[in-house]
């Protein structure tokens, strides 16, 4: 034994004792022998392939975002898409004089307001946007989208090319995908926009990859609508007969009856001119087609 006095403010010190471990020698030979097996377990599992590693799976780095699979995947970037093809069907299609963007806009509960809900958000006078997946994430893009059309405009006095601004919200997703404390944006974007080069049509996923596409479909029933598409879509398409086209591709899908209260539309024409259009307008539109 050995003791070791410690003073303190009190009027008398305190004694600790320690003992050895070389007086408990059953212990240490114990311990010993735990370690001995331990490692031999190891080894028997590295000569048979067996190891921890492989035996966790791909399962065990979905909750990594940084980290790769052994296959090469991101857990939670598939887990971001999953929440994309949970949200409402959303849609765009490039006419040779605009282009037409179209969403499902359903609510939770009938005593919700249509008017307080908005999927379609333009970003500058000649360019818009239509997500699906999780609302708020979408407003956190549209907000840095609309930013960057500003500062452009400041410093060059002429809009942003709609290309430049699709990457510049490519690169804010793909900036979510590699740092620490944060998650994907759970969204998926379709952009479109008339400028100097004539209209355009992108979607942007939430890797960050960005493709232009002719007409795309994204969200909850996106494989019907893409195979609509394909079959409806023809190079010489005119606005107005893309957006019935649009309103035909989501009626596919559509679940209850289609109506101004939860369409949206969304137009950019060869004017440069973006807007959304009203109930009114939408109506107008789906008396035509239904």
């Amino acid at each position: 034994h050995f003791f070791v006095y410690f003073p303190c403010s009190f009027s008398e010190g305190f004694f600790i004792g320690f003992r050895f471990p070389a007086f408990f020698p059953p212990f240490e030979a114990n311990a010993r022998q735990r370690w001995r097996d331990k490692r031999l377990t190891q080894a028997r599992r590295r000569k048979a392939g067996d190891t921890p590693k492989s035996k966790m799976g791909e399962s065990g780095y979905s909750f990594s975002l940084t980290t790769f699979s052994p296959s090469g995947k991101l857990g939670q970037l598939d887990h971001a898409i999953a929440a994309v093809g949970q949200g409402s069907t959303s849609l765009a299609i490039k006419a040779t004089n605009g282009v037409v963007l179209a969403t499902e806009k359903k609510m939770a509960t009938p005593l919700m307001d249509p008017s307080s809900v908005q999927k379609i958000s333009p970003l500058d006078e000649h360019v818009g946007m239509v997500y699906s997946g999780m609302g708020p994430d979408s407003r956190v893009l549209a907000a840095a989208g609309r930013k960057e059309c500003r500062v452009y405009r400041v410093t060059y006095h002429e809009p942003i090319p709609v290309g430049q601004l699709v990457r510049h919200l490519a690169s804010v997703m793909q900036e979510y995908t590699q740092s620490g404390g944060v998650r994907p944006f759970g969204v998926s974007l379709l952009v479109c926009g008339y400028d100097a080069t004539g209209p355009h049509l992108y979607q942007v996923d939430p890797s960050g990859s960005y493709w232009a596409w002719k007409a795309s479909a994204i969200g909850k029933n996106m494989v019907n609508a893409k195979t609509f598409l394909e079959k409806r879509y023809t190079a010489d398409i005119e606005l107005e007969d893309a957006i019935h086209t649009a309103l035909l591709t989501l009626k596919e899908g559509f679940d209850g009856k289609m109506g101004s209260e939860n369409i949206e539309l969304g137009v950019v024409t060869d004017k440069g001119q973006f807007k959304v259009l009203t109930p009114a307008e939408v109506k107008d539109y789906l008396d035509e087609v239904l």
